[in-house]
This record gives C-alpha cells, sequence and structure tokens, in this order.
C-alpha cells in the first residue's frame, strides 16, 4: 500500500460501511462494517468517526495519510421518507404583477412525506424594495408562527439575487438557518424553484448539525483533508455546498452504488441492480453515463437533478408469502425487520426436523408469510438470498455465501407444502421475487432504446447474488456480479469526482452565453478542489425549454489515473470491440487510433440496391487504452484530424453533415476524442455554439496531437 488512501464512507438505515482505496493503483486494501448510529447524541457522525477509526487501524494508516475523506448517507433521505423536516416560513419579494405572483406561495406547501406527516410552510410577503427593516420584520413574522428556517423566495431573483440575500442575511443574523431559491436552481418557473428551496430548507437544521459535528470530529481526528459530500448525482461536493444544499445529498445511497460500477466496472452500456436486504434499486447506464432526471419528491416535481433510479421492494432479506399451495408473492417485508436469522447461514443441524410456520411479521401483515421452526421453537425465515444459494447461484468467493446444506434443509418443508422439490421451491420463490425487478429493467430497456445486444446486468449490493443471476437467466442478458459488492456504494464515494451543474435560461443562447455558463461551471468545481487539468465540461442546449445546461467534472489531487489494468495491445483492443458488437474481430476495421483510445467500425458484407443511394450505417465503438468500451453508436462516421487542423475540420463535418428542413438547421451529434477525453458536443444546436465550445478545448495543447472526430446523424 502507498502511503496516501482515498477513504469512502457510506452511512446506511443498519450499517456504516468504509473503505480504504490505495491512492496510486485504486485498489481495495481495506473495509469495515459499524452500525449506524442514528440514536446516538451525536447521530450518524459517531458512526462515521467510529468507522473512520477502525478502519485506519485495519490498514495501518495515520490520519494525515489520508489524502481523500467522502461521505455518502440516507440521512436527508430518511428525513423526507419519514417526515422529520423543520417548518419552513417564506418570505416573499415584490410588487405589482411580481408581488402578486409572489404572493401566490402563500397557499402553501403542503407535500406528504408520511403517513400523517407533512412538510408545511407558512407565508409572510416584503412589498416593494427590500429594507433592514422589512426583511427583519417579515422574518419575525414567520418565526412567530412556528417556522424553524427561512426561505426568501422573488419571482426573478435568478437575474437579480439582491432581495434574496437581504433576506437571508437578516435570517441568519437573528441566528435562524435560511435559503434563497437562486441558491438552489437559477432556472425560472417561480413556483417549482420555490418548492425545491422550501424541501431544501426543511432538511438544513438536522443537516447543518451533523455537518458541524462530522467535520469537528474530522478535525480532532488529525484529518486535513477536506471532506467531501456524496451528491444524488453521483459526483462529490464539499462541506460548504453541502450546507447550502443539503438536498443534493437526497437518494446519495444509490448514486453511490451506480458510481462505484461505473468507475470500478467501466460499464458502457448496461443496468446496474444494487441489491440490499429489503429493496433493490435499478439505474440505466447508456454510453457511459448514468442516466438522470428531475426528481419528484412527495409527488411533486422539483428542480433537483438526480440519477433516474428506480426502486423494487425486493432484496436478499425479502421473506416469501405462501397461500393456497403457491408462491404469491415475495416482500415487501424482510427478515432483519421482522427480527429473524436467515435459515441459510443457520446450522444444518439447527433445522432437523423443521415445520414451515405461517405469520405476520409485524401486526398490520397479512399472515402468509411464512418461515420455519425448528425443533427447540427457533424460527428462521426463508428468504430471497436462502433460494439463491440452494440453486448454487451465490459463488463462494461472494459476500452472502453460505453452505447449501442449510438452505435445502430449510426449503425441504415449503417444498412439501408446495408439492414438488427443494430445487423447484427455489425456482418458484425467485421467479415470483424477481418478476417485478424484470418488468423494470423491461420498461427501462425500452424507454432508454437500449440496445440488448450491448446490455449487462451489473449487481451490486450485499444481496446482489440473490437477484442478478437468475435475472440474467431469465431475460438472457448478459451478467456479473460487481467486484467487492458488498461494499460498492462506498467505493463509489472514494472514487467519485467532484462535480457541478449550471443550469440557466437563456433563449437563443449566443456562443458567449454558452461559453460564459461552461466556464461558471468549470470554476465551480476548481474552487472545491478539482485539479485544472482535469475538468471536463458537458454542455447541453435544450431550445425547447430555452435553457443551457453544463456539467462538470474533475479530478482532486490524488485521483491521477482511471481505474484500470494498463494499456492494452490492438488485438485485445479489437476483441472487447467486437464482443460488444457480437461480432468476429476479423469483421472489424480500425478507423482511429490516438493515443488514448482506437475506433473500431464494422463495415457492412455487402452493398444492397438500398446502399446506392444512401450512407449504410456504420456501427462503431471507441476502446481506451484500459480496454473499456468508452463509446457506442449504432451509426457514425469518424474523421481523423490534429489539434492543429481541429476546427478546420470540425467546420467541413458540420458543412458535410448539418440538414436543412422546416425546423431550421439539424446538426450532426459529435464527440471529440481528446488525449484520455471524449469531449462531448452533441448538447449544441448551432455551429457557432460547438466551435466556441471545441475552440476552448484545443486552446494550449499540442497542434501535432491526434484529434479524433465522431459525427452521428440526428434520429
Amino acid at each position: 500500500m502507498s502511503s496516501r488512501i482515498r477513504v469512502g464512507i457510506d452511512v446506511g438505515g443498519t450499517f456504516t460501511d468504509a473503505v480504504a482505496l490505495d491512492a496510486d493503483s485504486l485498489q481495495l486494501v481495506g473495509q469495515v462494517k459499524v452500525p449506524t448510529t442514528h440514536h446516538h447524541s451525536e447521530g450518524v457522525a459517531r458512526g462515521i468517526i467510529e468507522a473512520l477509526t477502525a478502519l485506519l487501524e485495519q490498514v495501518g494508516a495515520l490520519p494525515q495519510d489520508v489524502g481523500f475523506l467522502a461521505h455518502g448517507t440516507t440521512q436527508a433521505t430518511n428525513a423526507l421518507l419519514e417526515g422529520d423536516v423543520a417548518r419552513v416560513g417564506v418570505v416573499g419579494i415584490g410588487s405589482g404583477f411580481d408581488g402578486w405572483r409572489t404572493r401566490h406561495l402563500a397557499r402553501g406547501h403542503d407535500i406528504p412525506l408520511a403517513p400523517g406527516k407533512h412538510l408545511r410552510t407558512n407565508y409572510a410577503h416584503v412589498n416593494g424594495p427590500v429594507t433592514t427593516e422589512s426583511a427583519g420584520a417579515a422574518v419575525r413574522e414567520v418565526l412567530a408562527e412556528g417556522a424553524e428556517v427561512v426561505v426568501a423566495a422573488e419571482a426573478f431573483s435568478v437575474d437579480d439575487p439582491a432581495g434574496e440575500d437581504a433576506v437571508a442575511t437578516c435570517a441568519a443574523g437573528l441566528g435562524v438557518p435560511a435559503s434563497a431559491t437562486h441558491e438552489i436552481t437559477k432556472l425560472y418557473g417561480l413556483k417549482t424553484r420555490t418548492r425545491t428551496a422550501v424541501i431544501n430548507a426543511s432538511i438544513l437544521p438536522r443537516m447543518l448539525t451533523t455537518a458541524e459535528l462530522v467535520e469537528k470530529s474530522i478535525k480532532a481526528a488529525g484529518i486535513t483533508s477536506p471532506l467531501m459530500v456524496m451528491r444524488c448525482d453521483g459526483g462529490v461536493m464539499d462541506l460548504d455546498q453541502m450546507r447550502r444544499r443539503p438536498l443534493l445529498t437526497v437518494l446519495s445511497g444509490p448514486a453511490a452504488g451506480v458510481a462505484g460500477a461505473l468507475m470500478s466496472e467501466k460499464v458502457s452500456e448496461g443496468v446496474f441492480l444494487e441489491t440490499g436486504g429489503t429493496s433493490t434499486d435499478i439505474s440505466v447506464i447508456r454510453r457511459g453515463q448514468v442516466a438522470v432526471q428531475h426528481a419528484e419528491i412527495g409527488g411533486y416535481r422539483t428542480f433537483l437533478t438526480s440519477l433516474d433510479v428506480r426502486t423494487v421492494g425486493v432484496g436478499g432479506g425479502s421473506m416469501i408469502r405462501v397461500r393456497d399451495g403457491r408462491v404469491v408473492d415475495v416482500g415487501p417485508r424482510s427478515a432483519h425487520i421482522a427480527g429473524l436469522r436467515y435459515s441459510a447461514y443457520a446450522e444444518p443441524a439447527e433445522l432437523e426436523d423443521a415445520r414451515l410456520i405461517a405469520l405476520r411479521p409485524m401486526p398490520d401483515d397479512p399472515d402468509d408469510y411464512v418461515a420455519v421452526e425448528s425443533a427447540d421453537g427457533a424460527r428462521l425465515a426463508l428468504t430471497v438470498s436462502c433460494a439463491a444459494i440452494v440453486l448454487g447461484m451465490v459463488p463462494e468467493n461472494d459476500y452472502a455465501h453460505a453452505d447449501p446444506a442449510a438452505a435445502r434443509a430449510a426449503f425441504s418443508p415449503l417444498a412439501e407444502a408446495l408439492g414438488t422439490n427443494v430445487e423447484s421451491a427455489a425456482e418458484q420463490v425467485l421467479t415470483v421475487a424477481t418478476r417485478r425487478v424484470k418488468e423494470l429493467v423491461e420498461s427501462l430497456v425500452k424507454e432508454y432504446r437500449l440496445r440488448r445486444s450491448d446490455l449487462v446486468l451489473v449487481g451490486g449490493g450485499g444481496g446482489a447474488a440473490s437477484v442478478t443471476p437468475f435475472l440474467g437467466r431469465e431475460t438472457g442478458l448478459r451478467h456479473h456480479i460487481a467486484e467487492h459488492s458488498e461494499v460498492i456504494s462506498p467505493i463509489g464515494v472514494a472514487l467519485a469526482m467532484i462535480r457541478e451543474q449550471v443550469e440557466r435560461v437563456v433563449p437563443n443562447p449566443s456562443q458567449a452565453d454558452v461559453l460564459s455558463v461552461r466556464r461558471e461551471a468549470e470554476q465551480a468545481v476548481v474552487a472545491q478542489g478539482a485539479r485544472a487539468d482535469s475538468v471536463e465540461v458537458d454542455v447541453v442546449v435544450d431550445p425547447q425549454r430555452n435553457t443551457v445546461r453544463a456539467i462538470a467534472t474533475g479530478a482532486t489531487e490524488l485521483r491521477t489515473k482511471d481505474v484500470g489494468g494498463g494499456p492494452i495491445t490492438e488485438p485485445e483492443a479489437r476483441n472487447r470491440a467486437a464482443e460488444s458488437l457480437s461480432v468476429e474481430p476479423a469483421q472489424l476495421e480500425l478507423l482511429s487510433e490516438t493515443r488514448h483510445h482506437r475506433i473500431y467500425g464494422l463495415r457492412p458484407k455487402r452493398r444492397s440496391m438500398l446502399d446506392l443511394v444512401r450512407k449504410p450505417s456504420l456501427p462503431l465503438r471507441v476502446v481506451d487504452t484500459d480496454g473499456v468500451v468508452r463509446f457506442q453508436s449504432p451509426n457514425g462516421q469518424v474523421r481523423n484530424t490534429t489539434c492543429g487542423s481541429a476546427r478546420d475540420a470540425l467546420s467541413g463535418v458540420l458543412d458535410e453533415f448539418t440538414e436543412y428542413g422546416d425546423g431550421g438547421a439539424r446538426l450532426p451529434a459529435l464527440h471529440v476524442l481528446l488525449g484520455a477525453r471524449i469531449v462531448n458536443l452533441a448538447g449544441m444546436t448551432k455551429t457557432e455554439q460547438v466551435l466556441g465550445v471545441a475552440d476552448t478545448e484545443f486552446a494550449g495543447r499540442d497542434h501535432a496531437e491526434p484529434v479524433a472526430l465522431i459525427l452521428e446523424p440526428r434520429a
């Protein structure tokens, strides 16, 4: 192990997991698990410190050896799920028509969070220009009505934030946490922007307390590395950003897992299934990127951009329901909630003469859940993991592996009740258990137009082997379990890049507008500790919504390389591309080779009459030096150039491939292979936008450096 490590900590509902990665090789060198300390006086912060202390002791590292430290937490998610939030006072600002619009916020944001629990607001108004006196009066008014935190809202604060800032400053002067809508998002849409800010503010007090305790403990432990926090979009942010926008940590648990799969497993096209004891979180990875969307909370749309994670209530610990001699359902109740041990992990002797019993795990549950009762009266759960162990689907090196003898003994009474043998009983259980997962995966394949031939199912989480292998068999899709699947989430945290998104409403954006938004996103990640030379920015111009969105990611000082096994040879790269395309390697043509990538194309075997009037499709695969398929296209064209000639080459392909119709010009989707990066220019809608961003990418580089352009006609 090198003297420097990257530490990732994931705070789960039951356990807090921590891992250490060697800073040079990025290989796992240590992992620990401690109970999450929900009920400690210091809350989950105590568990984070306990996990960190145990981890450093395990790997023999000192506090000063920690070069990167980040944690992901379910605290914000749980607060919203459980309705444990603060009451929010909304201070609206404005006069005239703008004031009329803002006063509509007085109707409140009554957002249902949990049975019998709602996020509630009260309202006060500042009419006209904000003064210290008027802001103070409004803040005191909402506090007198029970508000614990304040949100300042004005119709066009994204253009002029002075009014909102004045109210927030006034609240802070009174010792009250405050949030301004323009700090949360720069999008117009007063109602949705305010709702997003209200939800953010409702978890501020709780999250601020945790942040202070964690930061204090980290410093007391002698760790000087800045503490980073996992975001819901798969990146990390510094503690100051978390204090302003704790809402960004909602759904960061699933984000950490898929980030781990994306980086450590090098998935280009696939579906990631993170299976715990109770549920399975499902995410789509397309062209090496995780699908994102605006999240809904309490049934209401927000401007929170998070990973598109779908959850099914089936996990490794899900219990079985039997009625009329057949398995009717699996879950949602899990063994640990019922207080039962998994039968597969018992001693086989415990299960001699065991009998099948029906029970209610919780008082309000149906009475058709089944378990086995041993001769001495001990009750053990029959679970999805137990069924997978019966069928030999859990590898010996897997976290959930056990000797099948106990699982088979436990399933024997169930098989008798079903009128079949043990293997068939386990098959029935897994068929029912994975039915909803299968339906959801199939719907995602259709929704995101994923090509089944390119697709791989990747299983993560402690219960990965209980769902993914059987699902792969049922769907006919390629599948595998992620390495170190039981700690894939903290690995994702440890490997995560600093990330920031800037989104602006800009009707008919010029080249200068696009570059301004891009520059703001780039500067934001650098300010949080990213190396300037590592920053990548993807820009998307949406003419229908009149928005420009820039997503910047950057590596910290210690993140000097990708996870991989070193450079591969050309035949190895060709084999990877052929495997992805499901063809023989000899059918591929090497179209381009840069310092970090090779592009392979599948030429048609023969030309048809139709090919005489239109160009045949050219499926492409881009393979990097680690052997990872970084980019794939069903139909693309490749042009080779250099940094010195790239601008002219770009102008040429834009002229050649831009189509014109009633809707105006339609540019091809462009990607540029530049150094180790694939620069995405597909989000631009105008030639000057493409060339403006490209100029910033090529600036300062060696004119002779090879560059490859990939262009795709718009669908």
